[in-house]
């Protein structure tokens, strides 16, 4: 077996599924599936159960997975090593963004990291921050822009970028225009559109009905912002949005604070701890994009 056939294994296990995982490693999904299947000769047991469109590891799969991703972890630390003395920084970065989440200064970041690093190879990818947490933490991903309701998820280094609380939206001829803020009881009677659970923002307003036992009625939701506000602009429900949010939308959306709910949506810049020459360079830029020295 080599080191190819090996992230190929890890992609497939990764993306489940065949094509995606080829478009993920930049060749041909017979290209992939020829290699997996000559790992497979090499280890005398099938990987991955091919009986439905999902590749699912097989018991013998998930037993290889940790190791395989060991192997490659170990052979780009070798790359790492080599580059710090010769100072030059090679290797492989994934950046996750969270879904619905447009902040210009992370892509700042990335142009000024590719810039001074060429050498590395960088990808982007769009989740959900739970899956973006989870990630980070089996090692698949190397940084992410993640909305939470904690400054730093268990056992993850993290920065804040932005921390505001959140507000109710609504157009001008709703109800509650006519109050300067609204109590959360009295925004649960009302249908909502929010964003999916999953999400920081979302992670905050169910923490804050669930300490008060109210069960709000989502009548729909967005992963985008735009799509919450022109959702709520047309009287499909209230719109909760951070504060940020819902002043790009201030032409038609009346924001009103939510009294009593005090925590704040956090976004955050997260990584695990001991990071890797490139992904510390990568933390520098990010620093400076986002205006921050923590």
């Amino acid at each position: 077996m080599d080191l190819r056939q090996l992230e190929y294994f890890v992609a497939v296990a990764e993306e489940r599924n065949f094509t995606r995982a080829a478009e993920r490693v930049h060749i041909s999904q017979s290209g992939v599936s020829a290699q997996i299947r000559q790992l497979e000769r090499e280890l005398g047991a099938e990987l991955f159960d091919r009986s439905s469109r999902t590749a699912t590891l097989t018991v013998a799969g998930k037993a290889a997975l940790d190791h395989a991703r060991a192997a490659l972890a170990s052979a780009n630390a070798v790359s790492q090593a080599v580059g710090e003395v010769t100072d030059l920084i090679r290797g492989r970065l994934t950046v996750g963004m969270v879904i619905g989440c447009t902040v210009t200064p992370l892509f700042d970041a990335l142009a000024s990291f590719h810039r001074a690093h060429p050498g590395v190879e960088v990808s982007l990818l769009e989740d959900n921050s739970d899956r973006l947490v989870q990630a980070l933490r089996d090692g698949s991903t190397d940084l992410a822009l993640v909305g939470t309701a904690t400054t730093a998820p268990p056992g993850l280094e993290a920065v804040t970028i932005i921390s505001e609380r959140l507000v109710a939206a609504v157009p001008p001829d709703h109800p509650l225009t006519a109050r300067r803020r609204v109590a959360l009881r009295d925004l649960c009677a009302h249908p909502l559109v929010c964003m999916p659970p999953g999400t920081g923002l979302r992670t905050v307003f169910d923490q804050a009905c669930a300490a008060q036992d109210l069960h709000p009625v989502i009548g729909l939701r967005a992963s985008a912002p735009d799509a919450i506000a022109d959702l709520a602009a047309r009287g499909l429900g209230v719109a909760v949005l951070s504060e940020s949010m819902a002043a790009h939308y201030r032409d038609r959306l009346t924001a009103l604070p939510i009294a009593d709910v005090t925590a704040h949506a956090l976004l955050c810049l997260v990584w695990r701890d001991s990071p890797g020459p490139a992904l510390r360079a990568l933390l520098t830029h990010a620093r400076r994009a986002f205006g921050t020295t923590r």
